[in-house]
């Protein structure tokens, strides 16, 4: 049987700005080893948890320790464990790729000889090491973010910190970030993830938690989140097909949510034999596993939130 140690652990941890509250005394931990998620729309408290959890910024009330350290009480020793991949491109332009990962390597008070190990051993995992001499304007943004994820190693962190390692890359591009975020997770890295893709989420996250207006409504493991919130099948209908799905309302443990243009269905089980009992028309209908996005939207809404 697996024994949890967390690395990560958060007690009634809140961050105020003024009046706002954008964390709202909230619980977790995070496992030594695992992919841990934070989900929500924007506002929700997730960058606000992450700067406190990196130490840039101050709690407001609760507590809060990586790997045993009081972020309060340690800031720098927290700082020296942690990678940290921002969502914004932060790379030096006027420097070349090896240049970028050993200019990085500085803060850490990394010995030159020892920097360009770790450099080029990041390089090389990352596949890399022929742009080593790269300029950063030359690359593509996929190969931007494969860096500044191979420039976070240097340190050798207990901890990498991820915010949306993907955003702003084409699928090629996402899958490939995808698989050397999972090889990191093979090798015993805990990776803390935050993120707008479900899917992606779903595919690398052992847990996760979905926060909305600075608290978290779910946690669990992503499959096991969809089953409870959502169900098996999603049937989807639109135009006059929505209105044949009307008696679903009497079926116990389903459920239909309304949007302007689509009914949803979400079904425990099969969806066949509901609909084998309907009169449905030829077309309009659709079935579909449930998944991670379903559970996103039914919790904070579908409409845009700012």
């Amino acid at each position: 049987m697996a024994v949890h140690q967390p690395i990560i652990v958060a007690r009634a941890l809140r961050k105020q700005y003024g009046a706002f509250v954008a964390v709202d005394g909230i619980d977790f931990e995070v496992d030594a080893g695992e992919c841990f998620g934070l989900l929500g729309p924007n506002g929700a408290g997730k960058s606000s948890t992450i700067r406190m959890i990196t130490c840039l910024s101050p709690l407001s009330g609760g507590s809060l320790t990586v790997a045993g350290l009081d972020v309060t009480q340690e800031p720098r020793r927290v700082k020296r464990i942690l990678g940290v991949v921002s969502q914004d491109d932060n790379l030096d332009p006027d420097l070349n790729v090896l240049e970028n990962m050993l200019s990085y390597a500085r803060f850490f008070d990394i010995p030159k000889a020892e920097a360009r190990t770790r450099a080029l051993e990041a390089l090389s995992l990352f596949g890399l090491t022929d742009k080593q001499r790269e300029k950063i304007d030359n690359l593509s943004g996929g190969l931007k973010r494969r860096l500044t994820i191979a420039r976070a190693l240097i340190s050798s962190p207990e901890i990498m910190v991820l915010d949306e390692p993907t955003t702003g890359l084409d699928p090629q591009a996402r899958h490939l970030v995808w698989q050397q975020l999972r090889l990191l997770k093979s090798r015993g890295l805990t990776l803390l993830l935050t993120t707008h893709y479900m899917d992606e989420a779903a595919r690398l996250c052992d847990r996760l938690v979905i926060m909305h207006q600075g608290r978290i409504l779910v946690r669990g493991m992503p499959e096991q989140i969809v089953r409870q919130y959502v169900g098996i099948e999603v049937i989807e209908a639109t135009g006059p097909a929505r209105d044949a799905l009307a008696p679903l309302r009497l079926t116990e443990g389903v459920t239909l949510e309304e949007t302007a243009d689509t009914t949803y269905v979400f079904v425990p089980g099969p969806a066949a034999p509901l609909l084998a009992r309907l009169d449905l028309p030829a077309e309009g209908v659709s079935v579909r596993p449930a998944n991670l996005e379903d559970v996103f939207l039914r919790l904070t809404g579908r409409g845009l939130l700012e």
